[in-house]
């Protein structure tokens, strides 16, 4: 494996299994160390043995793999303890292969996969006691186009003691149909697991299923590819940044960040053919490169919008009445960010300088770095701007990246992938717009897919949103909640 790269790939000889019990302890000391756990997962065998693995990337150098096995229903204890970031994992960990973390102080079901499906009814919603307290229940169906989700805020008056979100409504099934399908054609499906993040998730599964066919890809195409993600990023940013204008009323922020979202995806749509960049990247491939013409319309692009996005971020930032509204709103602090494991760009905001772009750059991003941008405030107000500076920090990434000659990548560069690696493990991280997309994949004996892990950093961060709203308002909620801009479907797969 490269030093600081991305893409982690172990033959699994490598890393045998050690006992459950030993990897907790070696996953225990790995955290206490310093490292951040990126993903934490388990499936079963096919023997009655459940294979648990955890990656781990350490304060200083590349990624780290740990496995252990043991049998569903055994017990052991829980990292959370010790680990509160490592929550979200064990509970899915649970869920999925019935290994029980004992001591797991929030130990309920994520998604309500398989027989509990019928159970979700029965949630053990936590309750608040006292006099004055009420209950306000919210979704799961709403009245937008948003997707299934349930909100229960408990609240004296009109503040928010507590909030607690149950997803899982979809049922999806992604990963067990990700299985059923040719590993090298999976690029159709996996794009559209998250709908606004289509090009982090492609280009994750390409950079996977690359590393595991030993396809070499050039920097001109890895370059079109970040042109890719950067104009997905700038779009989505614009997104949050529209409805956070438009739930305080403030019209004029809305009416231009909607025009100028409609600009970027209009622009990716003359790109390759579609707004969200669907089809535009495949293994081997950026099956559009950037030729003159799309040059030239790139580069008027991006200097419209950072000439508009520079009036009306002033407009905004100077507004009275946006501070009020924003400063000091749906704060989580540095320690508390870092405590529950947020990742992204809503930990960043809270001051965590933690951007997989440069702590993983690879190839692409040591040839052609981005900054690392965070805020200290930790609320609305801090995320507000992070979206702001981030968008503009894409913007000229991309406008530097237009002058590299040779992106129009004629069609005899691609590099078809052949074969998978027998008895391999892959993982892949990719700096979507809310933070990493994580992607895992293991072949069995003939180069097969016998497991395919997909991580959103949403599943990481819907606890921080839960954890914004204590002490506020409950019609602070919709920025706090704009302003988190976390995906359903991304943790309901």
């Amino acid at each position: 494996m490269l030093q600081a790269t991305s893409v982690a790939m172990r033959l699994t000889r490598e890393i045998e299994p050690a006992s459950l019990d030993d990897w907790v302890a070696g996953c225990d000391r790995a955290l206490a160390r310093g490292a951040r756990m990126l993903t934490l997962f388990g499936r079963e065998d096919g023997t009655g043995r459940v294979v648990t693995t955890a990656v781990l990337l350490p304060e200083h150098g590349s990624i780290e793999i740990l496995r252990g096995h043991g049998v569903p229903n055994q017990r052991y204890q829980a990292l959370t303890s010790n680990h509160p970031a490592v929550h979200m994992f064990e509970r899915e960990l649970w869920e999925q292969t019935g290994l029980v973390p004992e001591g797991h102080p929030w130990l309920k079901p994520v998604r309500y996969e398989g027989a509990r499906q019928q159970q979700m009814h029965g949630h053990p919603y936590f309750n608040v006691r006292g006099h004055g307290i009420h209950e306000v229940g919210v979704g799961p169906i709403h009245a937008s186009v948003i997707e299934p989700g349930h909100f229960r805020f408990m609240c004296h008056g009109e503040t928010v003691h507590h909030l607690e979100i149950q997803l899982g409504y979809q049922h999806r099934g992604v990963e067990a149909l990700l299985l059923r399908r040719n590993p090298l054609g999976l690029a159709p499906l996996v794009e559209t697991i998250v709908g606004d993040s289509s090009i982090a998730y492609a280009w994750g599964y390409c950079a996977a299923v690359e590393a595991l066919s030993d396809t070499q890809v050039n920097l001109q195409t890895d370059i079109v590819r970040g042109i890719a993600l950067e104009l997905e990023r700038i779009g989505m940013h614009l997104v949050a940044l529209t409805g956070l204008a438009t739930d305080i009323a403030f019209l004029q922020g809305g009416a231009t960040y909607g025009r100028l979202r409609t600009a970027i995806i209009n622009a990716t749509m003359r790109a390759c053919g579609s707004r969200f960049g669907r089809g535009w990247l495949r293994p081997g491939d950026a099956r559009f490169g950037i030729d003159d013409a799309r040059r030239a319309d790139l580069v008027q692009t991006i200097a419209g919008l950072l000439k508009d996005m520079a009036e009306v971020n002033d407009l905004m930032l100077g507004a009275r009445s946006v501070k009020a509204r924003f400063q000091g709103v749906g704060t989580v602090d540095a320690q508390s960010a870092r405590g529950i494991g947020l990742t992204g760009l809503v930990a960043r905001a809270s001051g965590l300088p933690f951007d997989t772009r440069s702590r993983l750059p690879g190839k692409l991003y040591t040839a052609h770095p981005v900054p690392t941008l965070v805020e200290d405030t930790g609320d609305c107000w801090a995320r507000f701007r992070l979206r702001m500076r981030e968008a503009e920090a894409s913007a000229r990434w991309i406008a530097k990246a237009l002058q590299v000659p040779d992106l129009a990548l004629p069609p005899h560069q691609a590099a078809a992938p052949g074969r998978l690696w027998p008895r391999t493990l892959c993982v892949s991280v990719r700096e979507g717009f809310r933070g990493p997309v994580i992607q895992a994949l293991e072949t069995g004996e003939d180069g097969s897919l016998l497991h395919y892990k997909v991580q959103d950093p949403s599943m990481q961060n819907w606890y921080g949103l839960a954890l914004a709203l204590r002490e506020n308002e409950i019609s602070d909620f919709p920025i706090c909640n704009k302003s988190f801009d976390l995906s359903y479907c991304g943790n309901d797969l």
